[in-house]
């Protein structure tokens, strides 16, 4: 239904606009040779207008770049600033911590470490935890103990899903239903067929049938899927996954970094969900690192009476700066003081309210796409039904049509997620800047629909 011709001239006529806008942050990246790819983080390029805009002060749900625009922030440093950024709390914990207290990084525990247990089991139920710095690095340590325990050299992950860097889990199907490395697989130590299974999401079949070659020590999903585009459990799957994992000896890991936005404990705790390990990361420390996973009581009396586990030194687990001091005061404040449960009711009524508007746009120009909430966390997709599955939202994908949207909403001071259209509520983010999105977002299908050129 989208006249390609069109859609091209907008997008040439956005990135041209952008570009004119934004000097100092094209001067910026093109005086940035000696990074790799002219940025701190490849990542980085994932860029709508072709260079990035420069990040100068932020706070809240607002950022201001170095050419003195300010944008209304619905990505949130991709989650890791679900909490705003710099909230006063964290602000005022970190500074206590770094410069009256000191000893940010003294390889020494702090009382702060044990009241942040205590906070993540009330609200995820898993009851023994420990630090990381990364997402990525907890679902790597898990995969370390999932494996030591079970005797098990497979790890299972659904086709498509988002668990960070993790080797294991850059596993897809392709369309004939076969096993693959992702494209785009950077440098694999080893073929990833060796070291993972995969099943699509809402497919319970497929999981049992991959489960029944009986060497997967561990299920690693995300409740619902977020970095594919919002994919939603159907009724019964969790449940579904939960009862076959325990018919084949397999645990079962809920990876919450994303899915935390949809309350306090994440799905876990929304949907009652009841895994062996949970991991998490970005957000619970309010922008700064910090990352976390938890083990049930069962499995971590497992893993300490397996004989010949080196826990302390050379086992793997851990890392120098996991669990630092400053890191775990930031996780304390975030979970404490912002990221609560009142703030997560009004981040998911801003959510409710930002899907419905897209709905009302999405209906008013009978457009075939989609809108999928998950608590604090709203995206719009370019199918209609919402993909069921991890190879069907990728499939959804339309990269101008992206392009266009987040050019052409930042253009009007609106930032999206760069690798989706997704859109992300803190507890700063008010009705004003969700009906702003509205209004722009309304103004660019319009623009599209139109049967005029654009100007």
């Amino acid at each position: 239904m989208i006249d390609r011709d069109r859609l091209g001239a907008l997008l040439r006529r956005e990135r041209a606009t952008f570009a004119e806008r934004n000097p100092r942050s094209a001067a910026e990246y093109e005086r940035a040779g000696h990074l790799f790819g002219r940025v701190p983080m490849t990542w980085m390029n994932k860029k709508a207008a072709g260079f990035p805009l420069y990040l100068a002060t932020a706070r809240g749900a607002t950022v201001t770049d170095v050419d003195g625009h300010e944008y209304i922030d619905f990505c949130l440093g991709d989650t890791a600033a679900m909490a705003g950024h710099s909230p006063e709390p964290v602000v005022a914990a970190v500074r206590e911590r770094f410069d009256t207290l000191g000893g940010a990084c003294a390889m020494l525990p702090t009382a702060d470490a044990a009241w942040v247990g205590d906070e993540l089991t009330r609200r995820f139920g898993v009851s023994r935890w420990s630090f990381a710095l990364t997402a990525t690095d907890a679902n790597r340590w898990a995969i370390r103990l999932l494996r030591a325990v079970t005797g098990r050299p497979k790890i299972l992950f659904n086709s498509y899903c988002y668990h960070g860097s993790v080797d294991e889990s850059l596993i897809v199907l392709d369309s004939q239903g076969r096993s693959v490395s992702r494209d785009g697989n950077v440098g694999a130590p080893v073929d990833v067929t060796e070291t993972s299974r995969v099943a699509e999401y809402n497919d319970l079949a497929g999981l049992e049938r991959e489960l029944a070659h009986g060497d997967v020590a561990a299920v690693i999903m995300e409740p619902a899927l977020t970095n594919i585009g919002i994919v939603l459990p159907e009724p019964g799957y969790l449940e579904g996954v939960r009862e076959l994992t325990r018919t084949y000896g397999t645990y079962l890991v809920n990876d919450e970094t994303h899915t935390f936005s949809a309350g306090p404990g994440g799905a876990t705790g929304a949907w009652g969900l009841q895994p062996d390990v949970v991991t998490i990361g970005k957000a619970i420390g309010g922008g700064i690192p910090s990352a976390a996973y938890g083990l049930s009581e069962e499995f971590a009396q497992r893993v300490e009476n397996t004989k010949n586990l080196d826990l302390i030194d050379m086992g793997g687990v851990g890392g120098t700066l996991a669990g630092n001091a400053l890191s775990i005061a930031a996780t304390r404040a975030t979970l404490e003081h912002v990221l609560t449960k009142p703030s997560f009711d009004r981040m998911s009524e801003m959510s409710a309210q930002f899907a419905n508007d897209v709905q009302r746009v999405i209906d008013a120009y009978d457009l075939p796409w989609s809108v999928t909430q998950l608590g604090a966390r709203v995206e719009y997709r370019f199918a209609k039904p919402a993909p069921r599955t991890g190879t069907e939202s990728h499939a959804a994908s339309d990269a101008d049509l992206e392009d266009f949207l987040h050019v052409y909403l930042a253009n009007r001071g609106i930032l999206l997620t760069p690798f989706h259209n997704m859109a992300l509520m803190s507890p700063a983010t008010t009705e004003e800047q969700v009906e702003r999105h509205h209004k722009a977002f309304e103004g660019a299908i319009e623009e599209l629909s139109a049967r005029r050129g654009p100007s």
